[in-house]
């Protein structure tokens, strides 16, 4: 297996951050041509004010950079060090598939036993895959 193909999960993660990061404006500007918000509602950040559905998908993309960015440099760190193996990709996938699961219920029906569930599960996944580097270098 080419060690580059970790690279895909990484690059659909990315893909799936800027998706989520449009979603920002778009709800932001909705709300405030129905007169649901106003600009100063934003002056630091959110306020009070601001509905939850507005809000939401600027806290799923906080959360889009946060873990995953260790998500990223583990990557990295694999392809760099010639450790990828295809057990690495699969929890590679498995970890986006986990991150958009998450974001999913964010958006949607936001249960947060359900998104609690899959969030600590995606981070078990980064152990995992920590794990399987730690292995690899210590060969």
């Amino acid at each position: 297996m080419p060690r580059h193909t970790i690279f895909w999960p990484v690059l659909c993660l990315v893909l799936w951050t800027f998706l989520v990061l449009v979603q920002v404006p778009i709800r932001r500007f909705h709300a405030a041509f129905k007169g649901r918000v106003v600009a100063a509602d934003f002056r630091c950040g959110e306020s009070e004010h601001v509905p939850a559905d507005v809000a939401l998908p600027n806290r799923v993309f906080m959360n889009l950079v946060e873990v995953p960015t260790l998500f990223y440099v583990l990557c990295l760190i694999l392809y760099v060090t010639g450790t990828v193996t295809p057990a690495c990709v699969a929890l590679a996938w498995l970890y986006f598939a986990l991150r958009i699961a998450h974001s999913l219920i964010y958006l949607t029906y936001n249960h947060v036993v359900h998104r609690f569930a899959v969030f600590a599960t995606s981070n078990l996944v980064v152990l995992a895959m920590l794990t399987c580097l730690a292995v690899r270098l210590s060969d």
